[in-house]
């Protein structure tokens, strides 16, 4: 199953070594990803808030660096990062109208973390009104389009992020994931990401316009990229718990739970075709696959109990609703303890197994849908009519009890991607990782 790829340009690891060793300065790099962009982007739409004078700028303070021998481990190297982060200077809006002219004055955590490290921003990319739609589209920057098939989505709401490293725009780029929104525009388009362990890199800067930015539930940034390398370097530059270091570095002995239906969300054959083929991949590598546990926990029960937490844990960045409510403080905390318990059950889970080879949604990259309601929507699962909004039970998989989850891309349906979920236990973010990029190598 080959994985389709647009473009041959080199990883954020290549490009920083290539700078490194003066192959190329970090102006020309730079100035090489900004005429891509504008080459590029413009049928695409993915990064729409530009910031090209200060990255040159930067670029040039980058060479600077490694003349006098003080180069970071991305010195130099051009990325962009997700428009709801913010960058002193530059709007961040989240596709809110009443946000249009919101102008931070920091930088968010991540984006300190990754200039400290020598990245050079060349600006934002494009994002649903709240981080709220799996599909990319608001009233102030436009639809971001597949670059695969501009007539379908990017996935959401890190759409623009996932379409520009897709595109070759750019080799880096940071994200953020509270349903699935990492995860579904990589598998979407082509690429990789990483949804971190629940809390090993702080949120700081990531709120939306108008609140304070307190931490919430279920809400994770992570790295967006087309290696795995650069993303195992990009989790140790904004991680703050120090994690440890990956546990495989093959398949040979991995148990591998292998989940390919699930009660509430139906999947497509192609989708399910490249997931049983990237465990065919595992398992001739040496991996154990299983298919069954007694340990699983109930996935029909939990699905409900995932979206009314994320219901309300979204409802600070929208007026109340009936799909996000405000509830009271007994209400609340009673989700809490449901989100324990279930927890819980996944870690006894992972006394059994390494990883969960799983979908990521049901489909390939659908057509753009004028549907704002989730539950009104209808996709089209061998041959019959199904429900939207379910889809989100199989990222709610990592997502409720807050493990780490790897989207990769394993394969394709035509010209379109189709990517699987590597969930590992917590902590272990850098095993996800690794199997991901292992069987993302041995697929290519």
């Amino acid at each position: 199953m080959a994985i389709p790829r647009l473009h041959d340009e080199p990883s954020a690891n290549e490009l920083a070594k290539s700078i490194a060793q003066g192959e190329l300065s970090a102006v020309e790099a730079t100035d090489a990803a900004i005429a891509r962009i504008e080459r590029l982007d413009g049928p695409i739409n993915a990064v729409v808030v530009r910031d090209f004078d200060r990255a040159r700028e930067a670029a040039g303070k980058a060479d600077e660096r490694r003349a006098a021998g003080n180069a970071g481990p991305l010195n130099g190297v051009p990325i962009t990062v997700k428009e709801s982060f913010n960058i002193a200077g530059l709007k961040t809006t989240w596709g809110f109208e009443y946000a249009r002219d919101f102008v931070a004055d920091e930088d968010a955590h991540a984006v300190k973390k990754l200039k400290e490290a020598g990245a050079v921003v060349l600006g934002k990319t494009n994002v649903p009104v709240a981080l709220a739609d799996l599909q990319t589209n608001n009233p102030i920057y436009g639809r971001t389009n597949n670059p695969h098939d501009l007539l379908r989505v990017s996935g959401g709401s890190s759409g623009g992020g996932a379409a520009a490293l897709a595109a070759g725009m750019v080799p880096l780029e940071f994200g953020s994931d509270i349903g699935g929104s990492i995860r579904t525009p990589c598998h979407f388009c082509g690429v990789m990401g990483l949804k971190p362990t629940y809390g090993a890199i702080p949120i700081d800067g990531h709120f939306a316009p108008g609140t304070a930015g307190a931490a919430t539930v279920l809400s994770m940034s992570g790295p967006m990229a087309r290696s795995s390398a650069d993303l195992a370097l990009a989790l140790d530059l904004t991680s703050v718990p120090p994690l440890p270091r990956a546990r495989h570095a093959s398949f040979k002995g991995v148990r591998i739970l292998l989940l390919d239906t699930h009660p509430l969300a139906a999947v497509d054959a192609p989708v399910t075709a490249a997931l049983r083929h990237a465990a065919d991949v595992a398992a001739n590598e040496g991996a154990v696959i299983s298919v069954r546990s007694s340990l699983l926990p109930d996935r029909e029960a939990m699905h409900p109990a995932y979206v009314k937490l994320l219901s309300t844990a979204m409802a600070v960045r929208m007026p109340p609703s009936p799909e996000h409510p405000e509830i009271g403080m007994r209400d609340w905390l009673k989700l809490l303890d449901q989100q324990a318990d279930m927890t819980r059950q996944w870690q006894r889970l992972f006394t059994e197994f390494d990883a969960i080879f799983t979908p990521v949604f049901g489909t390939v990259a659908f057509e753009h849908v004028e549907e704002a309601d989730w539950r009104k929507r209808r996709l089209t699962i061998n041959g019959a009519e199904e429900p939207f909004a379910p889809q989100i039970a199989w990222i709610g998989q990592a997502t409720y009890p807050g493990l780490p989850a790897v989207s990769v891309p394993v394969g394709s349906s035509g010209h379109l991607p189709i990517g699987i979920q590597v969930i590992a236990p917590h902590w272990q973010d850098h095993s996800a990782i690794a199997l991901a990029g292992i069987l993302h190598n041995l697929i290519s």
